[in-house]
């Protein structure tokens, strides 16, 4: 059986989130690179007002994500596949040998800038649970307009499904959503309009980015957010990365795609807990731990069991 490491995205941050990270020297290690690489240290990271911007986020989940699954490494686990939603999906595609944890960070960086660039104020993300997609565009077509725009933006399960937009068409579509049956509708804490056409421009920028860096085909099979299927070219990572930005993530469908490949050990890196919440959810018969919750140790032994390398 397969081992998946999942990578969240924004909206799992939280202050002090580097600091939490279990005590390992490789994580130490990976600190100390991430610092010298972007010239800041830790806390100007992941101190509360620096999450309030969108370049600090992206660049902590990626941090956070590349230093747990070396430790990991250094403790003789590796995965069999990977997946990342959203932002973590650079982290995704370090860890698939695709991209240096370098260029990762200067990805996320630029990612974060361009996306507070292009919708400084008035923009964000909600999340609908209890409805289908289908059922929440038909209430979001009666309230999408071009000066009060608002889009489906992930697909994270059948009844939970995320949008993006202006803040007067979120609002609206949340409460009108709650009223004809929705269990919840609820802003996320998301301050851009990702995974909608809002953000085309930054789509177009990412990939001139990543024209100019070293990707490498995936040692392993990396879940793509934008179609929802196993990437194994180089090509197929730079395509990724670059239009999931623009375009919903097609998270349930990539769980399932690798349910089915024989995954039954799902490990979420730190910060995150929905997306092992989700996979709790969609597959009852799989074992999921988020490391935000879990020791390190009782990971390592999890997957070698899986990988009956204990």
């Amino acid at each position: 059986m397969s081992v998946v490491m999942l990578f969240p995205g924004q909206g799992s941050q939280r202050s002090g989130m580097l600091h939490e990270l279990p005590d390992h020297s490789v994580i130490k290690q990976t600190l100390t690179e991430a610092e010298e690489i972007l010239q800041l240290s830790i806390q100007q990271l992941d101190s509360e007002e620096a999450l309030q911007t969108t370049d600090h986020v992206q660049m902590s989940l990626c941090i956070a994500g590349v230093a747990v699954s070396r430790a990991l490494a250094a403790e003789g686990v590796f995965p069999d596949l990977v997946a990342g939603h959203s932002a973590g999906a650079f982290a995704a595609a370090v860890v698939a040998g695709s991209l240096s944890f370098q260029d990762a960070l200067h990805l996320t960086r630029l990612r974060g800038q361009l996306m507070m660039q292009a919708y400084p104020q008035g923009y964000g993300m909600g999340v609908i649970t209890g409805m289908t997609a289908r059922q929440v565009e038909q209430i979001r077509l009666g309230i999408h307009s071009d000066e009060h725009p608002v889009y489906i933006a992930n697909l994270n399960a059948p009844t939970q499904i995320t949008v993006a937009g202006q803040w007067e068409a979120i609002d609206q579509l949340l409460t009108t959503c709650k009223s004809n049956g929705a269990h919840t509708a609820k802003r996320l804490n998301v301050s851009v309009p990702s995974h909608c056409p809002l953000l085309s421009s930054v789509s177009d920028q990412l990939a001139t980015a990543l024209s100019k860096m070293e990707v490498s085909r995936p040692k392993i099979p990396y879940a793509g957010n934008y179609k929802g299927r196993a990437v194994r070219t180089a090509d197929g990572i730079i395509e990724d990365l670059s239009l999931n930005i623009a375009h919903p993530v097609r998270w349930h469908e990539v769980t399932t795609l690798f349910y089915e490949l024989g995954a039954r050990l799902f490990l979420e890196m730190p910060p995150g807990q929905v997306l092992s919440g989700l996979a709790s959810a969609a597959f009852p018969e799989a074992r999921v731990e988020s490391l935000s919750s879990s020791r390190l140790d009782n990971a390592v032994i999890l997957a070698k069991r899986e990988q009956n390398t204990l």
